[in-house]
């Protein structure tokens, strides 16, 4: 391992922000998948999750630039499903729906556990997300288009949230339990290593301050 690239890898580990996150509602196209992806990685999220349309979906791999190695993708059965695990471990969830009763997205604490529901491009979020989220948020539009296209939307409220995150300081120090930053830095530096540790049901060996494997551990 290269110890500059290792440097790089922890730093932006030890960024990561574990109560942010993105639901993508059955979004149906997958260079929006990968392009999302790619905007949760430039702000730090840790995990995305997904309710995929009934279809299915791929990652689109000229758009995610091999962001799925960075940032675990959580899928879920169907959106019901997702924001009850969000909401059990802390989250608002807020559907981005440009509705009367949607809050300007520039009034929103993103510093709270934060959850941002995007849906599909013609149709945004599902009428099952919407019931289901805490509130709704909206980009203001003053042209004749309805919307944004649904990744330039993610990146405009994603950056919102690393904008206040960063003025707060949540970006200074780690806010990832210790162990799942180390188990995390192993996976991210050593991939294939890991995969093999994991399918002998192995622990994974310690790692020196420059990122050397530590030889009989």
């Amino acid at each position: 391992m290269n110890p500059a690239r290792f440097s790089r890898i922890r730093a932006a580990l030890i960024r990561r922000q574990p109560d942010l996150t993105v639901v993508m509602d059955q979004v149906h196209k997958s260079h929006n998948f990968s392009a999302i992806l790619r905007n949760c990685d430039a702000v730090g999220i840790l995990e995305a999750h997904v309710v995929p349309p009934s279809h299915g979906l791929d990652l689109h791999h000229g758009t995610s630039a091999g962001t799925k190695k960075w940032v675990r993708v959580r899928r879920h059965d169907d959106v019901e499903q997702a924001v009850t695990h969000l909401q059990s471990q802390g989250f608002t969830v807020l559907a981005a729906h440009p509705s009367p009763a949607a809050t300007d997205y520039r009034e929103v604490d993103f510093t709270r556990p934060t959850a941002i529901m995007m849906g599909a491009e013609l149709h945004g979020v599902s009428p099952e997300g919407l019931r289901s989220a805490d509130a709704q948020v909206v980009l203001p539009m003053m042209g004749m288009v309805h919307s944004l296209n649904v990744s330039v939307a993610t990146s405009l409220l994603l950056f919102e949230a690393l904008r206040q995150r960063q003025a707060a300081g949540m970006y200074d120090s780690s806010r990832l339990d210790p162990t799942v930053l180390e188990k995390t830095l192993f996976e991210w530096a050593y991939p294939t290593v890991a995969k093999a540790r994991r399918a002998a049901d192995k622990p994974y060996p310690q790692l020196s301050e420059d990122g050397d494997i530590v030889r009989g551990t």
